[in-house]
């Protein structure tokens, strides 16, 4: 994220850092401790095993002299040391970083909800998933990497204090060789970046082609259209292989560049340490080692840092998209609605309008302009005499309870789904709107009624079933109109009838209006007339 641009996802994770600095303040230390204690405890090792080597090669009377209690304590000293440190880190780290991916991921749905709805829903699965999983953890991924640059600089301080030991030249040495690393990762940073940034657009196509393909599998089998299905999917795999043997060439130089130089880190070390001894210079040449390896942490930060940037721009596009902008309400009784391409007359509350036409013709593109799910032209539809283009999707979403002919429903309950229409809703109500939908029945033979578990999008229901818990969603709407777009679709003509006979009394006995999409004739199906007072 950029320093010079304060972003909202920017400002977001500064103010949850903030709130958070104490927790931070404890993964830092504990990452500078662990860091400190590896090398420490590596330098003082090589030390104690020369120069306990060497007592003995000097004879018995040599070896009996050599204090050999305080290195080890203190061997055992660091690496308990370093091994409370590193839990420590991981687990303030990953709680501080944790607790403010929650509040991103709510942050991220809210914004996403708040759109405009034809540009909430131009958002594709792939790319939701996208955002809310995949961009989310990366992000999540920097922030537990927060503590890197410290403890690599804690590291190389360590390290470069042993050195010191064995004489100013290792020290020279271990400096060249961490700035030549941290210069040469950069260079090599660019074609990481481009990988992962290649990477990240292969895996969104890769589940925007598969999302698509498990939607349309029905319609794709009975064409027979599943090898064109494997292609279609095999090319995105392809795509995403090679996106990802790329990246791994680049993380590859990398690990190699890591390698030569720890390598070359503890032979310059070693040299340059030789006329203080034996001892002196493999604890210069291990910590040197140490102090190459402290980088790890920094150096990995760096290679995700392109990936986390990319993630971050496409997290502020979503928290910085237009909003849905709150406008002043038109008072209305909404008695009437009328739609001047398809109702020759307004319709009226307290009976059913029925709009009967060829499929293709714009039915259902209407309603769903209707209720704030497209553009509404000006005077494409009215409301009390008012064209509704004037009011605000907010308004016309609360006069108008809508049930599509694509039934869409929660992966939860049957009680969730109902609760979407009326938060407050009473089990009287919800069986009152279940059993006007024809669906009491089915729902009372789930093994927990309201509360059975219906799938995602309610697989465990049949086509027919979901329709008619989608009708039932909408009866229990307190708005006081009903658009239902085919909503005996599918339906047997008995089931059908009884039905549109529950919906005209509803309608009569709660004074609401209600207008049918079909392109069937249904008007003998009413028990009231459709749109006559």
């Amino acid at each position: 994220m950029s320093r010079t641009k304060d972003t909202a996802l920017a400002a977001l994770l500064r103010g949850e850092n903030r709130a958070r600095r104490k927790v931070w303040r404890q993964a830092f230390i504990c990452a500078a401790l662990a860091a400190i204690a590896s090398v420490v405890l590596l330098g003082l090792s090589g030390w104690f095993l020369t120069a306990a080597a060497l007592a003995g090669a000097a004879g018995p009377a040599v070896a009996n002299a050599f204090n050999y209690m305080l290195p080890s304590a203190g061997i055992r000293l660091l690496a308990i040391m370093r091994t409370g440190a590193r839990y420590g880190e991981r687990l303030t780290g990953h709680n501080a970083a944790l607790g403010s991916m929650a509040r991103l991921r709510k942050e991220l749905f809210h914004a996403i909800t708040e759109q405009p709805p034809v540009k909430a829903l131009g958002l594709g699965r792939g790319s939701a998933l996208t955002r809310l999983v995949s961009d989310v953890g990366l992000t999540e991924t920097a922030l537990v990497r927060r503590p890197a640059g410290f403890a690599a600089f804690a590291s190389l301080a360590a390290a470069l204090a042993m050195t010191l030991l064995a004489g100013w030249l290792s020290a020279l040495a271990l400096i060249i060789v961490g700035a030549g690393t941290i210069a040469a990762m950069q260079r090599l940073r660019p074609s990481i970046d481009e990988s992962a940034e290649a990477i990240a657009a292969a895996s969104e196509d890769l589940r925007e082609t598969l999302s698509g393909i498990i939607d349309a599998a029905p319609e794709l089998r009975c064409y027979g259209l599943q090898d064109w299905a494997l292609d279609r999917t095999a090319l995105a795999e392809e795509a995403l292989l090679d996106a990802q043997i790329a990246h791994h060439k680049a993380l590859s130089r990398v690990e190699a560049l890591r390698a030569v130089a720890i390598a070359l880190a503890a032979t310059l070390c070693a040299l340059a340490a030789l006329p203080a001894g034996p001892a002196l210079a493999a604890l210069a040449a291990l910590a040197g080692t140490m102090g190459i390896d402290g980088l790890s942490p920094l150096i990995q930060r760096e290679i995700e840092r392109g990936a986390a940037r990319k993630a971050a721009e496409r997290l502020d596009a979503v928290l910085t998209s237009e909003k849905l902008e709150a406008s002043e309400e038109i008072a209305l009784k909404a008695r009437d609605v009328h739609f001047p391409a398809f109702l020759p007359e307004p319709a009226r509350r307290g009976h059913v309008a029925i709009i009967r036409a060829p499929s293709g013709i714009g039915k259902t593109s209407l309603i769903e302009a209707v209720i704030g799910l497209r553009p509404l032209s000006p005077s494409m539809a009215q409301i009390d005499g008012i064209d509704a283009a004037w009011l605000s999707p907010a308004q016309r979403r609360t006069i108008f309870a809508y049930a599509p002919q694509d039934a869409q429903l929660l992966s939860g309950t049957v009680r969730d789904n109902l609760r979407l229409a009326l938060p407050d809703a009473s089990e009287e109500q919800m069986r009152e709107a279940l059993r006007d939908a024809c669906l009491i029945d089915v729902i009372d033979d789930l093994p927990r009624r309201l509360d059975s578990w219906i799938g995602e999008n309610g697989e465990r229901l049949s086509g027919g079933e979901r329709r008619r818990l989608s009708l039932a969603r909408a009866l229990l709407s307190p708005a006081p109109w009903l658009l239902l777009d085919e909503p005996t679709a599918g339906l047997d003509a008995p089931l059908a009838a009884q039905v549109m006979d529950n919906l005209s009394k509803r309608i009569v006995a709660r004074t609401q209006g209600a207008i049918l999409i079909t392109h069937e004739n249904m008007a003998e199906r009413l028990a009231v007339s459709p749109n006559k007072p």
